[in-house]
Formats: C-alpha cells, sequence, structure tokens
C-alpha cells in the first residue's frame, strides 16, 4: 500500500508540474500572437504603392519613379500637381532661352560681318548712290557669311540642350505613369508655358528671328 502511494503521488506530482509548465507558456505564445497582430496591423497602415502601367485617377499612395516617393496625403499630391506644372513650363522657358540665345549669336555675327563688309566696299563708291549700294553689298555680304560658335558659346548651347533633354525625359517618365491627373497637369503647363513663352512675333523662315534653337517637335522630345 506504501508503494502504490508513493507511485500515486508522485504521478500526481509530474501531472501538476506539467500543467504548470504549460500554463506558463500559454502567456508567452499569447503575447506573440499579439505583437504579430499589432505588427501586421501597423504594416497595413502605411500602404503599399500603388502603381499602375493602365490609365488610372490614384492619388493617395500612389508611387512616381521610386518607392520613397509616395503620395501619403492629398495635399502632398496638389503639390506634385502644382510641381508638374512648373517643370513643363520650365522646359518651355529652356526652349525659349536656347533660341533667344541663338538669336543673339546671330545678331552679333551680322554685325561684324557688316561692320567688315561696309569697310571693304565704302571706298569702291563716291556719290550717294554708291553709297547705298555699298550698303546693300555689306548687308548681303554679311548675311552670305556662314557662322560657326566658338567653344565658349557652343559649350552655353550644350549645356542648354542638356537641361532640355533631361527635363523632358523626366518629364516623359511621369507621364508613363498613366495617371489622369499627372497627365492634366502635363497639357496645362504645355499650354500655360507656351502661351507666355512662345508669345512674340513671328518672322520669314529661316531669318534672324526665326526659330534657330534647339530641334524639337511640340512635345519637347528630341529628333
Amino acid at each position: 500500500m506504501d508503494g502504490m502511494s508513493m507511485t500515486r503521488t508522485a504521478a500526481e506530482s509530474a501531472t501538476s508540474a506539467i500543467h504548470s509548465t504549460l500554463s506558463s507558456m500559454e502567456p508567452t505564445s499569447t503575447s506573440a500572437a499579439g505583437m504579430e497582430g499589432m505588427s501586421s496591423m501597423g504594416s497595413d497602415t502605411g500602404g503599399a504603392c500603388k502603381v499602375s502601367m493602365l490609365w488610372n485617377w490614384d492619388t493617395i499612395d500612389a508611387c512616381f519613379l521610386s518607392e520613397s516617393w509616395q503620395i501619403k496625403s492629398r495635399g502632398a499630391f496638389a503639390g506634385l500637381c502644382i510641381g508638374i506644372v512648373c517643370l513643363v513650363i520650365l522646359l518651355e522657358f529652356l526652349r525659349r532661352a536656347s533660341e533667344t540665345y541663338d538669336r543673339y549669336l546671330l545678331r552679333q555675327h551680322l554685325k561684324r560681318t557688316s561692320a567688315l563688309a561696309a569697310a571693304v566696299v565704302n571706298g569702291s563708291s563716291e556719290t550717294a548712290h554708291g553709297s547705298i549700294i555699298a550698303k546693300e553689298s555689306a548687308v548681303s555680304l554679311a548675311s552670305s557669311v556662314p557662322f560657326r560658335p566658338n567653344v565658349f558659346q557652343q559649350a552655353i548651347r550644350a549645356l542648354l540642350h542638356t537641361l532640355h533633354f533631361a527635363l523632358a525625359y523626366w518629364i516623359m517618365l511621369l507621364a508613363m505613369y498613366y495617371n489622369g491627373y499627372i497627365i492634366i497637369c502635363i497639357i496645362i503647363g504645355a499650354f500655360v508655358g507656351f502661351f507666355a513663352l512662345q508669345w512674340e512675333s513671328i518672322g520669314p523662315p529661316g531669318g534672324i528671328d526665326g526659330n534657330h534653337g534647339i530641334g524639337r517637335d511640340g512635345t519637347g522630345c528630341h529628333g
């Protein structure tokens, strides 16, 4: 009897030890499950990037160019739209700056060659009629002399070309997200930029006031 009671006591002690061990492990598993739930909720709160190659009207959580450029609020998206309009206006400004600089170089070239040609042909006539002919000859001669920019002038033209090239493709990458709001902002920027910066007198083709700038089509792309 004593042996059976000792065996029973030992079995009860082992059972109680197992129950205590299991009960001590339960809070740990419960807290771990709670931590996992909180982490999953935190990840869901941030929102994943919305990137689409189809036409869309995404605003919040839309990503552009990289995951770090993710729109978190409507105010941020409005700022992005305003910035894109300004980028397209800047694109038109670079186009106009290139054309203006080329015209400036041509005017300086014509001014120098006209003075040189006038000095050459001035001694060939002494009458008033001869002076008019000499002046017309000088202008015609100056216009026929080709112009090639020097290294410094060409460096400035290349810089304007590079800035225009990089900005145009930056805008093209934004347009490739097919976001309706972004496309509309690009169109608005093109209209405002051309209206404000290309409002000028239209001269004869190939003249001093013609388009001697960087060759581009209406979309700002390079041919």
